[in-house]
């Protein structure tokens, strides 16, 4: 059989309802490591992979999901667009996926998208859990059912010879939903009195679910006669229209389910409490605690380790560029000091991810969501905004493109806004270090932990009151109701939390070969230049600070120095802070350098060179005032260009892209203020 059509490779679309399992079959088809996830929204944007049947090739597209044909929200109008192609940009195949526990649900998907006129087959997932008989559901809906389980390579063979089959003899549904009789009479009446459309349009029109806009004047007349025969005065044509379809998918659930109807679930008995108004919060407060608290204690050992790698490869490069003194300090000092420095927390950013995956897999996160729409709702946002600002602890790009879950443009552009508030995995480095520094050794490890709990939570505090300024003030509207569908309690699948894992930490990766490198070696050359040639019999000590200070970058940071002195802020820590605008990755990697600069392979860690440096009158650079204000704004700014062009990119406009980036940067250096200031008032050191 052949899988090209028409001198054009053959189009495959993976569709279906949120959190069905058609990310995880996308994958599974094609070799893909696309982020799957066990709660609605994961997938925002179309994807595109290909896998080969006997030299041949099928393209398949990962669809958002969608919950009815009626789209409230950015990544729905992506997959009706799809559903809904001309002929000529129409997939030559839909893959229909319905998840086995929630078959009712997904019939009634099946149902609209039947009516559309599209050759289908449907994947049965979760069948390893919900007995279906697949046989007599292929009777009742009218295509080919495969059952698969996808995650395991279970039937994902027999799926794909079924899509060969199908391709080469399509298949479109004929279902008979059961609509009453005066319904399809009313049908056929409008459709012999020339009403243009199918059967279905036609029905669409009766019951109120289509604008008859484009028809002429004696046909719209035609329907609304017809209509108010029907409806009367008080009968709702869409609830009509759900009605019938409920029913009809009720009827085929009953007659394919294998087995006893479960009575309640342990997902049931589980959400009794961990969605209950009180416990259910202070359990997630808790779950995020342990989250924070084991990035900090478990990656201890894996931290010393890397450490110790990172000082043997300078320890081992120092002598053969010894003769090269410019070369040495630049390959010390700039390379190896600012990479290896960002480096070193290469196993936070691995545990966080690890953590959360699981998570994911687990179906909590979904609860998460639930219970933050009781906690958002006073601000204007719902609980659908949980995905996008859960997806921010991430990175922020994809947090943005997330809040195309949003059901209206108002609520997407205020999620969109408050998102990159979230403290990012780039974010994390910075913390662990001060708090490693000036918390841990005098406080414990679990207030060291709890540290980094508060920061993580800050950004969501602060995105509360300003998601209400914007929603009561700049972009007034109403606040939508929550729709999220809960999946039940599973293991998490192991292909899933590794590929995330796995694709964090190989970013984390390319950006400290990519960015952090050039960042670093910019911010070495800011530095070395212009050479200060000290005197004879200075010590080399003073000689490094003055160079330090008389350098392109030290001048700069002494220029702007005064506006972050209220936050208790010097010239190398503004500077640090600077030097990473462009990106938050970055400030780590410019603190080694500032601040091991001009000491060669006999500069003292990091972590000692911060806790001993000295400001000009002898006094600690750094006390728990502005270490605690350093991360404050370090939270809370907006250091990161790409960010800003992915806002941009998502509202179509620089206005709104810009004014993320003044108001977090405003509102970071003025809350560091008072951070510093009530610390120094209060007499911490």
């Amino acid at each position: 059989m052949s899988t090209v059509l028409g001198g054009r490779t053959a189009r495959v679309a993976i569709v279906g309802r949120p959190n069905a399992g058609k990310t995880t079959l996308f994958n599974a088809l094609t070799g893909a490591k696309q982020k799957a996830g066990n709660y609605p929204g994961v997938t925002v944007s179309i994807a595109e992979g290909s896998y080969c049947v006997g030299g041949r090739v099928i393209q398949c597209l990962d669809v958002p999901g969608l919950y009815s044909l009626r789209a409230i929200s950015q990544d729905e109008d992506e997959a009706l667009k799809v559903l809904t192609a001309s002929d000529d940009q129409k997939a030559d195949l839909y893959v229909v996926v319905m998840d086995g526990t929630s078959l009712e649900r997904c019939l009634f998907l099946f149902s609209q998208v039947a009516e559309l006129r599209r050759p289908m087959i449907v994947a049965l997932t979760m069948t390893d859990v919900e007995k279906v008989d697949a046989a007599e559901l292929s009777r009742r809906v009218g295509v080919e059912v495969v059952p698969v389980v996808a995650h395991k390579g279970v039937g994902i063979d027999e799926l794909r010879e079924a899509i060969d089959r199908n391709l080469s003899a399509p298949v479109v549904p004929d279902l008979e939903l059961g609509y009453p009789e005066m319904v399809r009479s009313a049908v056929q009446r409008l459709s012999q009195h020339g009403v243009p459309g199918t059967g279905a349009e036609i029905r669409e029109h009766l019951l109120g679910m289509r604008a008859p806009d484009a028809l002429d004047g004696a046909h719209r007349a035609a329907i609304e006669a017809e209509s108010k025969q029907i409806l009367g005065e008080n009968l709702d044509g869409k609830l009509l229209d759900s009605q019938t379809r409920y029913a009809w998918a009720s009827g085929v659930r009953k007659a394919v389910h294998v087995g006893k109807p479960r009575e309640k679930t342990k997902t049931d008995r589980a959400d009794a409490i961990l969605t209950h108004r009180f416990f259910g919060l202070l359990i997630f407060v808790a779950v995020m605690y342990g989250v924070f608290q084991s990035i900090y204690t478990l990656a201890s050992p894996l931290m010393d380790w890397i450490d110790q790698g990172t000082g043997a490869v300078a320890d081992w490069v120092s002598p053969i560029l010894a003769g090269t003194p410019m070369l040495h300090d630049l390959v010390i000092d700039g390379v190896i000091a600012g990479v290896g420095g960002v480096i070193i927390f290469l196993p936070q950013i691995a545990i966080l991810f690890l953590l959360i995956a699981l998570l994911e897999g687990s179906g909590y996160l979904a609860r998460a969501a639930f219970l933050m729409d009781r906690l958002l709702g006073w601000c204007g946002l719902n609980g659908r905004a949980f995905i996008p600002l859960l997806s921010s602890y991430a990175c922020a790009i994809p947090g943005i493109m997330a809040a195309r879950v949003m059901p209206d443009h108002r609520a997407r552009l205020s999620t969109i806004l408050v998102a990159p508030l979230m403290s990012c995995s780039a974010r994390l480095p910075v913390y662990v270090l001060i708090i490693g520094i000036f918390i841990e050794p005098k406080y414990g490890a679990v207030a060291a932990g709890l540290s980094l709990f508060a920061m993580h939570v800050l950004g969501l505090l602060v995105a509360a009151p300003v998601a209400l300024i914007l929603n009561r003030g700049v972009l007034k509207g109403p606040r939508l109701p929550f729709l999220l569908e809960l999946p039940r309690y599973q293991k998490p699948k192991l292909r899933d939390v590794l590929i995330a894992v796995q694709t964090r930490v190989t970013a984390f990766i390319k950006t400290a070969g990519t960015v952090i490198l050039a960042m670093s070696v910019i911010i070495w050359a800011l530095l070395y230049f212009p050479r200060y040639e000290a005197p004879s019999g200075m010590d080399e000590k003073t000689a490094s600070q003055i160079q330090l200070e008389q350098s392109y970058l030290g001048r700069f940071g002494h220029a702007v120095a005064p506006v972050f002195e209220p936050a208790g802020f010097d010239w190398r820590m503004t500077t640090s802070l600077i030097a990473a605008f462009p990106a938050r990755e970055v400030v780590v990697g410019a603190m080694s350098v500032i601040f091991g600069m001009g000491e060669g392979e006999d500069s003292p860690e990091l972590r000692d060179a911060l806790a001993n440096a000295k400001r000009s009158d002898g006094s600690p650079l750094i006390t728990l005032p502005n270490a605690l204000s350093f991360m404050v704004f370090f939270a809370l700014c907006c250091q990161c260009l790409s960010t800003i062009a992915t806002i941009k990119a998502e509202t179509k406009s620089w206005k709104w892209a810009w004014f993320a980036f003044g108001y977090m940067t405003a509102i970071g250096w003025g809350l560091a203020i008072v951070v510093y200031q009530v610390g120094m008032a209060m007499g911490w050191r």
